[in-house]
């Protein structure tokens, strides 16, 4: 069995910050929240073994808010080409109350041609 990510609300939200207020208009500083439930259909069908494309491990016992926090700094390396690391704190990965929490450390690079 395959279903999607199986997420269902509650709530998100973030804000992006220009450079511009300490002097460095072309950086970005961001951070976001993110409160993702789970219906108790799809909390039955990965209790059931049930595998999603990004979720599920064979049980799902004790299922809880997916909770994170994100923020990231984006800065200008060149015209149009920007490096941006970025950090992740993700409680109850999955829906499950028994994983995590997980930190996430990333770096992204992004070239406009």
């Amino acid at each position: 069995m395959v279903d999607d990510t199986g997420w269902q609300g509650p709530g998100e939200g973030g804000l992006s910050l220009s450079g511009k207020q300490w002097g460095r208009p072309g950086d970005t500083w961001g951070f976001a929240g993110v409160l993702n439930g789970i219906s108790s259909v799809h909390e039955a069908f990965f209790n059931a073994g049930g595998l999603g494309i990004v979720i599920g491990d064979g049980k799902l016992p004790h299922p809880g808010l997916e909770q994170i926090i994100e923020t990231y700094y984006r800065l200008p390396l060149a015209k149009d080409f920007w490096f941006s690391p970025d950090y992740q704190f993700i409680a109850n990965p999955a829906y499950n109350r028994d994983r995590g929490p997980v930190s996430v450390i990333a770096a992204r690079l992004h070239a406009e041609f």
